[in-house]
């Protein structure tokens, strides 16, 4: 009917310049591309009114009109952070990691936060107090929101500060429980949330929520279910949008529109770093108090051992360094299940299982091929001789490792950086800071659009071929055809001996990272890492190992300084004898 009565109508719309025009029910036309109202009308006929018998002010339903409407429903900051979470757990249990990471571990944390913060399941929640008259739209947005998110409705006055809340009671703020005054000043603001305004100006600075903060409850939720994910795996499925990070407002509901300070509290326009990442997990797990997490014994994923298997397949290492691997954390006591489980209640540092495998690695390279620039090169000489003859073993050659991983090395980190230059941070939906820069944000978005689709076209540009699937390595040694050597199955022998000898043999010719630690809480002179002052081989092996993890050499190089303290630590070092006087008589 409405392409009937508007098709005489040829006006472009004075916002958008389309020719897309529609009517209400009120008779008025509007533009069905950026809904904006006209002052133009329906001609009515009067006598078909007449014969009709139809009241003309009966029709009171058509677009909203009030400022406050025109921007979408109601919503709350916490309710937009509760969406992106779910949004979060529904792909990491798409992943094959399991529903309960979403329906008993990352719902139950959320709810812990939010007594927290008393922003819900409390008595007394912040700047909520109940409100007797509510409006229908606002009612009705709040059910829609609430339908969408897959929550229930939760009554918090029946709850006290200390019950242990059930599976069934997670729920959103309701939109109808607002302080009149925090309302006022919210709508006034350049806004599009109910509490945008005082989010931001939150302190302390601890409690607010960050999209950071949402990878540090997916982190948790984790190690808790014990996943086959690690903290870099997580961020890698964060880098290729396996899981929602980036531009959230892209999941958002319709209607639940974001601008002005909004944007600054959903925005991401940098990449998560593993240990702020790490961090943040660590504090959230110690303010929610949280119990001990499920043990980590030997055949979990994050054990050393497992983890260490996984990363010397992944950096083409033979397969016999995994059992001196497991001999450097028993000595090191790395792999006991009361270290490596986390318990927030301990107020330890969290362990960066990952990193630490890595460094294990490193540190069983050193105690066999020292590292030095020099011994390396005279085992791959002598394993050279040794292969040349007739032997049914292969053994392993540190020079033609280094001379295959080299170049791989190298493409993966210059299509790494590729990826981030060519990184899409813009957004499909618009984001303004007030009502009327969208109009010329819109027309901008539009012509930018048109002329990269006519450049592609001129250029001729291979189409894209979509976003690859998720995988937790990075090489792969055993594709054929590629002219890759794989090392997997290389032996040791004469290089290391059957019997594994003492610490205080191997530690002769070993180096430390450094001679000797800083006492000092203020200077960490001895964590930082110039690049300089170390063998090139040594080098070698942390950028590699950089690119696998996607973090910085200086943070491998630290957790290798702190492997190597613990394996040293136990070996007792003579000291000198004080010599007594003679009292005289």
């Amino acid at each position: 009917m409405d392409e009937e009565d508007t098709r005489s109508y040829k006006q472009p719309c004075p916002q958008c310049s389309e020719v897309h025009w529609g009517i209400s029910d009120e008779g008025k036309f509007y533009c069905k591309n950026c809904h904006t109202i006209i002052e133009k009308t329906q001609e009515v006929d009067e006598s078909n009114v007449i014969m009709l018998n139809a009241k003309i002010h009966s029709i009171n339903r058509g677009l909203r009109k009030s400022k406050k409407n025109e921007c979408g429903w109601e919503w709350y900051i916490c309710e937009g952070f509760q969406f992106i979470l779910l949004k979060q757990a529904e792909a990491l249990a798409a992943l094959g990691i399991g529903s309960d990471i979403k329906d008993k571990v990352m719902c139950n944390l959320w709810r812990l936060f939010l007594r927290e913060t008393k922003q819900a399941y409390c008595k007394t929640p912040i700047r909520q107090k109940p409100q007797l008259h509510l409006s229908q739209e606002s009612s009705v947005a709040s059910s829609d929101v609430g339908s969408k998110s897959d929550v229930c409705s939760t009554d918090v006055s029946t709850k006290s500060d200390g019950e242990i809340l059930s599976q069934s009671s997670l729920g959103l703020p309701s939109s109808g429980h607002s302080e009149v005054s925090d309302a006022e000043s919210a709508s006034s603001a350049p806004s599009g949330s109910v509490d945008g305004s005082i989010q931001i100006k939150k302190k302390p600075w601890h409690q607010k929520m960050s999209m950071p903060m949402t990878l540090a409850f997916c982190y948790l939720s984790l190690l808790w279910v014990r996943a086959s994910v690690t903290l870099s795996d997580l961020l890698r499925l964060v880098f290729y949008h396996h899981i929602p990070y980036y531009n959230p407002q892209e999941f958002f509901p319709e209607k639940t529109r974001m601008y002005g300070v909004d944007i600054h509290i959903f925005e991401v326009q940098q990449f998560p770093v593993y240990s702020n990442i790490l961090t943040l997990a660590s504090d959230l797990g110690k303010r929610l108090k949280l119990p001990q997490f499920p043990p980590i014994t030997e055949t979990c994923y994050y054990h050393p051992n497992v983890l260490c298997m996984k990363y010397l397949m992944e950096v083409n290492l033979p397969d016999e360094l995994h059992q001196w691997t497991c001999f450097v954390a028993k000595e090191a006591r790395m792999d006991d299940v009361t270290v490596l489980t986390y318990n927030p209640g301990l107020k330890k540092k969290m362990i960066p299982y990952d990193i630490q495998a890595v460094a294990i690695i490193i540190v069983v390279l050193k105690l066999i091929f020292l590292l030095d620039d020099h011994s390396e090169w005279q085992l791959a000489k002598r394993a050279q001789r040794e292969n040349q003859g007739q032997n049914d073993i292969t053994i392993f050659d540190f020079e033609r490792w280094y001379m295959t991983t080299r170049p791989c090395m190298d493409e993966a980190r210059r299509k790494l950086e590729e990826e981030n230059a060519r990184f899409p941070w813009y957004s499909e939906s618009i984001l303004s800071y007030t009502r009327k820069s969208r109009w010329r944000l819109m027309k901008r978005k539009r012509m930018a659009k048109n002329l990269q689709g006519q450049f592609s076209k001129l250029a001729g540009a291979a189409p894209d071929a979509g976003n690859p699937g998720p995988s937790s390595f990075v090489f792969n040694w055993e594709e054929p055809n590629t002219g890759k050597i794989c090392f997997h199955a290389h032996s040791l022998e004469g290089i290391t001996q059957k019997d594994k000898k003492p610490l205080c043999h191997l530690k002769k010719k070993y180096w430390l990272n450094t001679v000797k630690k800083c006492s000092s809480n203020f200077c960490k002179h001895w964590k930082q890492y110039d690049e300089s002052q170390f063998p090139s081989s040594y080098r070698f092996v942390i950028s590699l190992f950089s690119t696998v993890l996607r973090v910085e050499p200086n943070v491998i190089h630290y957790e290798v300084s702190l492997v190597e303290e613990k394996l040293f630590s136990k070996i007792p070092t003579r000291r000198p004898v004080k010599r007594l006087r003679k009292r005289k008589l």
